[in-house]
């Protein structure tokens, strides 16, 4: 075996190394977003309404951390339950005596029509971050969970590929 054929057999064993370590990072870490959060005590919800852009656009991930509502102060934004659906928005006013929330979606003209009540509080918005609620809705769906399985696969077998090509290099 010449020097040319040595160089290209650690040439391609990099590669494969560095591609299949750079395609099962991204699956963690794009797994973690999502479930590192929950074993904090953290919700995560995907916004899929401009209610509330510019400050939280659509597609954003929000993470939403229970509070007691006495605790919740004007101009928070909280996500809360409207009917069957996890709404944020921002409380114009926390109604302690009556138990309830007025809110409004900053980029809403008016306030919302119903008040919130207490009961229907998930809790306080602790951060958000853009398109990762995409993610999320992707992740969501079984063909979403086998395409992040078969991108995992993948970089288990680019790294297995790089494993191969360096044992063949040394055996020759």
């Amino acid at each position: 075996m010449d020097n040319r054929e040595a160089k290209g057999g650690k040439t391609a064993a990099v590669l494969c190394s560095l591609v299949g370590t750079l395609i099962l990072l991204s699956v963690i870490a794009s797994c973690l977003v999502m479930a590192l959060p929950r074993l904090f005590g953290y919700q995560v919800y995907h916004i899929v309404s401009g209610s509330m852009e510019p400050q939280i656009p659509i597609g954003s991930a929000i993470y939403v951390k229970e509070t007691k509502p006495e605790e919740i102060k004007e101009g928070d934004v909280i996500a809360f339950w409207s009917k069957d659906t996890v709404v944020a928005h921002r409380v114009i006013e926390n109604q302690v005596v009556e138990g309830r929330f007025r809110t409004k979606g900053d980029a809403n003209a008016g306030e919302d029509m119903n008040a919130v009540e207490y009961d229907a509080l998930v809790g306080g918005v602790a951060a958000h971050y853009p398109y990762i609620g995409g993610l999320m809705a992707v992740y969501a769906t079984n063909a979403g969970k086998a395409y992040a399985v078969c991108f995992a696969a993948c970089g288990a077998m680019f790294l297995v590929l790089a494993g191969r090509i360096r044992e063949r290099s040394r055996a020759k």
